[in-house]
């Protein structure tokens, strides 16, 4: 697949999502409805001029530092509006290490102590609230779509920017709001977005995950393709999708620059929704189906930007810079700065003396240290079995260190159950305790300070995973397979025994 051949492209400037005013967007809307606009207008409590509007909010998440917060303000004399409507998970700050409920000192800070101090408070208060040694514990999200914390139609929030992640249950969710104004208004103030669509079509080849769609359509459109803009991943690609994996589109929309990303909820999201155990209860069941099948966008909507991308001939994506938008095929070659368009040219030189890789160079056979298979994008269930599947009876190259991080305490118990811990420990890695580990590079869950790292995170910033540290962003099972062979390799020619 050639980079940024498109079947069509669509865009009110024919530029981008940066150059339009949202006034004019408007006002060339039709008489439909998107996704994002009708669940904007059911949330918007008052309309303050131009964009900008006040919203009420649904569901609060806040990660580690949640109890401390709300107990800070409770010392104040304040009253938290809608306290049932907010959730506390720690994540970040979590130690992975089987040692930590022996050894709560692994964990940064006092975020074990303090979720078991306040957790009768919150408990009373009405705040759902899953500590450390909690059962349903884990990475906030994953653990808000699979408890039905997360439902389509609402509007989510938290701190951290790829709450995004939620909006694969037809939802609107973005991050980086502060959790003050929210717990004493039960609102935020916040501009409308502009409507981007990205449909992807065609049939996806063998072992060509979600991660491979997010990670070619960020190379494709760019990595600030959604500035301003709240993208709707949709298609009969993504129609094709389990809700697990249109989390994983979701999760990079903050890679785009988008305000959120969302799916819209069809029989799919429903049959998610209805496993859960805080999904509508039975008496409100039929009712909460009937509206969230009212949210698809209409036919007759306008889009400010529409995309369409034809994934036929997708083969597994490797990041081989420094942004999820420096993305190539793995039978590809290592470009040069020369290739890139000329504002980025001084960019992917930083990025290749960064990497250390040799334009022209293919991506495939660069020998790496550690393999991470965690994060928010790709630690549940199903991405699990995958990587399982690969490393079955295989081992772990000498002198790579690999770990896999399920995403949360019913994932890792699933797993185990079904006998997958067993598989990676036996082939030599390392099953951990559920949170944002290395993705985040928190609580010494680090990178070794130089070294090169395949992961099937999200984020590849310089440093991200630990001082000087690179890291190559790729799907589950292409991580899984570096692993195997202490190298980057194509998974499929692994799979069939092309390569050892």
């Amino acid at each position: 697949m050639k980079r940024r051949q498109f079947l069509k492209s669509t865009a009110v400037t024919g530029v981008g999502c940066g150059f339009l005013p949202l006034q004019s967007m408007w006002a060339q809307s039709g008489s439909g409805k998107t996704l994002y606009d009708k669940i904007w207008e059911a949330h918007e409590v008052a309309y303050l001029g131009g964009t900008t509007s006040v919203l009420h909010v649904d569901r609060m998440m806040i990660p580690d530092y949640g109890p401390r917060v709300i107990k800070a303000l409770l010392e104040e004399g304040q009253t938290i509006k809608n306290p049932e409507l907010v959730w506390c998970v720690p994540d970040h700050q979590v130690s992975t290490s089987p040692e930590r409920y022996a050894n709560p000192s692994l964990n940064l800070g006092n975020v074990a102590e303090e979720f078991t101090e306040m957790k009768d408070v919150l408990t009373e208060m009405g705040i759902r609230s899953f500590g450390v040694d909690d059962p349903e514990q884990g990475i906030q999200h994953v653990v808000g779509p699979e408890t039905g914390l997360t439902q389509p139609g609402m509007l989510m929030v938290a701190g951290d920017s790829h709450t995004c992640t939620h909006g694969a249950l037809g939802c609107v969710s973005w991050g980086g709001e502060t959790p003050d104004n929210v717990l004493l208004t039960g609102t935020v103030m916040r501009e409308r977005a502009r409507n981007l669509r990205v449909n992807m079509v065609g049939s996806l080849g063998e072992l060509v995950q979600p991660k491979d769609l997010i990670l070619y359509t960020i190379g494709a459109l760019g990595a600030d393709s959604g500035n301003r803009c709240a993208v709707e991943y949709a298609g009969p690609i993504v129609r094709s999708l389990s809700v697990e994996g249109r989390m994983s589109l979701c999760n990079l929309a903050i890679e785009m620059g988008a305000a959120t990303g969302m799916v819209a909820p069809d029989d799919t999201t429903i049959e998610y929704v209805a496993n859960t155990r805080f999904r509508p209860s039975d008496e409100h069941w039929d009712q909460a189906v009937a509206y969230w099948q009212t949210l698809p966008s209409d036919d007759s909507a306008s889009w400010y930007r529409d995309e369409t991308l034809d994934m036929s001939s997708l083969e597994p994506q490797v990041t081989w810079g420094t942004s999820p938008e420096q993305v190539i095929g793995i039978s590809d070659r290592i470009p040069a700065p020369d290739d890139a368009p000329f504002e980025k040219r001084e960019a992917w030189a930083r990025a290749l003396e960064y990497t250390k890789l040799v334009p022209g160079n293919t991506i495939a056979d660069t020998p790496v240290d550690e393999v991470f298979i965690g994060s928010c994008v790709e630690s549940r269930i199903s991405d699990l079995r995958v990587a399982a599947e690969v490393v079955r009876g295989r081992k772990v190259a000498p002198n790579v260190l690999a770990w896999v991080v399920p995403g949360s305490m019913p994932v890792k118990r699933q797993a185990e159950a079904e006998g997958l811990d067993k598989i990676f420990n036996d082939a030599g890695f390392d099953w951990r305790e559920p949170g944002c580990s290395k993705c985040y590079g928190s609580n010494g869950d680090l990178v070794a300070q130089g070294k090169r790292c395949v992961s099937n995170s999200n984020r590849n910033y310089v440093g991200r995973q630990g001082i000087d540290a690179i890291t190559h962003l790729v799907s589950t099972p292409m991580a899984a397979a570096a692993a195997i062979a202490g190298r980057i390799v194509d998974v499929r020619k692994l799979m069939s025994g092309e390569i050892a």
